[in-house]
């Protein structure tokens, strides 16, 4: 057994030259539920039978016995493409709370992890499953929750981290492949996962917090050409003008790394020729991901409240 370390992301996971990968953190997962706290019902479903991408949805159980169209989140989970499921607790807890404020039924997107599975793995699995709810659209679609009680005219994407890396690629793709029979009314990017080679202002200059970010993108990505790959730094893409929805929510926390990345991608994207609306929320005294860890503090409870009004409001 080779134990020539390739890279060593610790806390996070160590990956060998053999192509053994440890990972230390977001490899806990729990089954899908009727939640008691907050009445949401969840199933796992295979969304592709020829690939390995599976989702887990998720209804408010008021919902099952009524003819009310909701609203559908697309939701991506974070976990610098290498850790982290759509089966771990983190995201469980999250989407049952979610899903139970905002009324809605989510597709929480498993796409299949680096460095196992390299970029672009995440990011055509991601569409995958995008394709997968539009063939919803005439109502004879594979799952009958969506079926019976998605409004496919008000779709929503949204993820954190490594995953609202994600919703930007795929606003990028519904820009050159039109999905028919769906409307998407909103981009949700919590604590997006941008970065390039150079520091934007007050970004950090640590070398070894950038090192560590770095080696996360190249060994979720290895034929990447590094941090100013457009697939990372949304400035170096020509195709950002094309980002085909129209409403864009970025949240940031004061004291997270990637927090000027979610600030500098408004304005490459408000500069871009794109015509849409996006705004900033930011979390004062919070890092990447407090949402998550604390759920209960004042600040996740008011970006909760934040997502929920984006995603209800009438446009």
């Amino acid at each position: 057994m080779d134990t020539e370390l390739l890279y060593d992301m610790s806390p996070y996971a160590r990956i060998y030259k053999d192509g053994r990968v440890e990972r230390f953190l977001g490899t806990e997962t729990v089954p899908p539920s009727l939640d008691e706290k907050t009445g949401v019902q969840s199933k796992d479903v295979a969304i592709s039978p020829d690939s390995a991408v599976s989702a887990r949805l998720y209804i408010p159980k008021a919902a099952t016995g009524s003819l009310q169209k909701l609203p559908v989140l697309v939701y991506f989970h974070g976990g610098g493409f290498i850790i982290e499921s759509a089966q771990s607790p983190t995201y469980h807890n999250y989407l049952n709370a979610l899903v139970a404020e905002a009324n809605i039924i989510a597709i929480s997107v498993d796409y299949r992890s680096a460095p196992e599975h390299p970029i672009p793995a995440a990011y055509d699995d991601s569409w995958t499953a995008l394709k997968w709810v539009a063939s919803h659209s005439t109502r004879n679609g594979p799952e009958d929750w969506l079926n019976s009680h998605g409004n496919l005219k008000k779709v929503f994407m949204a993820g954190d981290s490594a995953g609202a890396n994600i919703v930007n690629n795929m606003g990028i793709r519904l820009g050159e492949e039109k999905l028919n029979g769906i409307e998407f009314r909103g981009g949700i990017m919590v604590h997006p996962y941008f970065w390039g080679e150079e520091p934007l202002p007050l970004e950090t200059t640590e070398p070894k917090k950038r090192s560590l970010i770095r080696d996360f993108w190249r060994a979720a990505s290895p034929t990447t050409t590094g941090c100013d790959d457009p697939l990372m730094n949304p400035a170096t893409d020509p195709r950002l003008s094309s980002f085909n929805v129209n409403r864009v929510l970025i949240c940031v926390a004061e004291i997270d790394m990637f927090r000027q990345r979610g600030w500098y991608y408004k304005e490459v994207l408000s500069k871009s020729g794109w015509s849409g609306v996006v705004e900033v929320m930011e979390a004062p005294g919070e890092d990447h991901m407090f949402h998550m860890s604390n759920p209960s503090s004042d600040n996740a409870a008011k970006m909760m409240k934040k997502l929920v009004t984006f995603m209800n409001e009438e446009n």
